[in-house]
């Protein structure tokens, strides 16, 4: 008769510990009902065509991020930068990425939207002038704009994308301040 008791309370145990966990992992992890998303090419990816290979060559770039080198020289009106890889499949990469965004920025369909620095220089991207060469091995950016606050905003972007090209995905995932944001002139 023990027996026959303990194995139902242990039964009785496992179904409610059983139902407690769907229960909380259900709450924990909610999936949405299925169906329900937007229709085909009318979601965030669907408006966007060329955000997936966008941000699959950012990705590939913060992958290969020891194999780029990049200086930057600033000027009063911006930066002039050299992008460069000596694989030639990353070189590919950033010959592809660079002109992307300028389309981004002349564009106003921006990317980042959570990084306050990328928010701003796109709010601001008709406002930037680019120049773009290709070299054998990558880029050659010359970013200016006639707009003080404009030239601090691309000098800040091309200090990021620097940290960018020194620490990948370790710098991709932070959120980058606005120079000068917040601060009164005097």
């Amino acid at each position: 008769m023990t027996t026959h008791r303990t194995l139902r309370l242990l039964s009785a145990l496992v179904l409610a510990t059983g139902v407690a966990l769907t229960v909380s992992g259900a709450a924990a992890n909610p999936q949405p009902p299925a169906g329900k998303g937007p229709p085909a090419g009318k979601g965030p990816l669907g408006k966007d065509k060329a955000f997936a290979n966008d941000r699959d060559t950012f990705h590939f770039l913060l992958e290969n991020h020891k194999d780029i080198k990049r200086t930057v020289k600033v000027l009063k009106d911006g930066v002039e930068s050299l992008t460069e890889s000596d694989k030639p499949a990353v070189a590919k990469k950033i010959q592809e990425h660079v002109p992307a965004m300028y389309e981004r920025l002349k564009s106003g369909n921006g990317v980042r939207y959570w990084d306050p620095l990328f928010a701003e220089a796109f709010k601001h991207g008709k406002k930037m002038k680019m120049v773009i060469e290709k070299t054998a091995k990558g880029v050659k950016l010359v970013e200016t704009s006639d707009d003080d606050a404009v030239v601090k905003v691309i000098q800040a972007h091309a200090d990021v994308v620097s940290k960018f090209v020194e620490k990948g995905f370790d710098e991709a995932h932070k959120k980058h301040p606005v120079p000068d944001k917040g601060k009164e002139k005097k």
